[in-house]
């Protein structure tokens, strides 16, 4: 039986990095299908915690990021089509669309673990309108609005774009009534929290190393929350740990909007630069992100963010972010672009990896993404 935890789904999401979006428009920056999920995450959080917060509304956190990824995956099996072809695809040939997406999810992940696989398929022909589905679906036209508005003003003459600015209004303006979306929409309350976290799409991972793909930083952060989620379902974890787990891992890395990223060799090589980084962070977490979020939410978004890294309780995490950046090493010298920093980066996360106290089997997953022709 397979594990939920399978180098061929990861390998699913991480391809994601390779999908242009508004592909058809001049962009003034790479906007790709895996930061686009990234960030209809971190926007479906603040959308879940005003439906928490203000309606007393309960979530179920396990249900919106399982279905989330499951609308990722449908995504990716029909690459990147237009929104309308896409909805009229699904609405009258709905069957037939399903059947395709199942078949090359079975080709891509042919040793899937059969609770999951039985769960995509289901979520593929039910209808999707349960609190968890609308809220993913809000943020996937916010993600989108967000993105927009980076393409605008570079094509204000291009034929139709304000009828794809009328059609994108009018797709948010459908949900309304969840909590927080006409807010976030018009720029109120957290959209400046959602708009920085955004900004971690432009900040490239490995930046003195040429790379293909370049992927982001806010592309990282979700690829290490989707594979803690994997875990967690093989090991049974229980709702609270679901929760807990994968919004640590997808703003384990937000405090980089704040101080940009520092190579490991110089906070290794630099006496009390790690310490004075954390301390740098904590200030400007405090000063700069908690400013951003509604006070009742600031407890659990600081448990969440405060050294993620920190307890045994996360050491898998860690070993999920270190499996993250193995596989952007990997894949970028299976494409034929390296160098010396990324090969020498490549094996030091091998070793850490291969020596890591973990539950999780690194092993077999490297051993896997080894055997993979990419």
């Amino acid at each position: 039986m397979g594990k939920a935890m399978d180098m061929d789904l990861i390998y699913c999401f991480f391809d994601a990095a390779n999908m242009r979006r508004w592909n058809d428009h001049l962009r003034p920056a790479e906007l790709t299908e895996l930061d686009k999920q990234a960030h209809k995450m971190v926007i479906a959080w603040v959308l879940a915690k005003f439906e928490e917060s203000e309606k007393n509304e309960s979530i179920d956190w396990r249900r919106l990021i399982e279905n989330a990824m499951f609308s990722f995956l449908q995504r990716i099996a029909l690459t990147d089509l237009k929104p309308q072809l896409f909805h009229r695809m699904v609405r009258e040939k709905g069957d037939e669309v399903n059947d395709f997406i199942i078949k090359d999810f079975d080709e891509r992940v042919p040793h899937a673990e059969p609770g999951f696989r039985r769960r995509f398929a289901e979520y593929l022909k039910k209808e999707t309108t349960s609190k968890e589905d609308r809220i993913i679906k809000a943020a996937h036209y916010l993600a989108t609005s967000w993105e927009f508005k980076l393409v605008y003003n570079a094509n204000q003459t291009m034929y139709g774009i304000e009828k794809t600015k009328g059609d994108i209004e009018r797709q948010i303006k459908e949900y309304a009534d969840i909590s927080g979306v006409i807010n976030v929409f018009f720029g109120k309350d957290a959209f400046d929290f959602i708009d920085l976290c955004g900004q971690l799409r432009f900040q490239q991972r490995w930046a003195r190393a040429p790379r293909i793909p370049q992927t982001t930083v806010l592309g990282h952060m979700l690829m290490v929350a989707n594979m803690i989620y994997l875990h967690d379902l093989d090991t049974g974890a229980d709702d609270d740990k679901i929760y807990k787990d994968y919004f640590t891992a997808l703003f384990h890395d937000l405090p980089e909007v704040l101080t940009k990223d520092v190579v490991s060799p110089v906070k290794k090589n630099i006496g009390g630069l790690e310490e004075l980084l954390a301390e740098y962070e904590k200030e400007k977490i405090s000063d700069t992100l908690m400013p951003l979020l509604p006070k009742a939410w600031h407890d659990d978004f600081l448990e969440l963010i405060n050294d993620p890294f920190g307890s045994a309780d996360n050491k898998p995490i860690k070993t999920c972010d270190l499996l993250a950046a193995y596989i952007e090493a990997h894949v970028s010298g299976c494409y034929g672009i390296s160098s010396r920093a990324l090969s020498e980066g490549k094996e030091m996360l091998r070793k850490k990896l291969l020596s890591s106290d973990t539950d999780i089997d690194v092993k077999g997953l490297i051993k896997r993404l080894d055997e993979m022709k990419i």
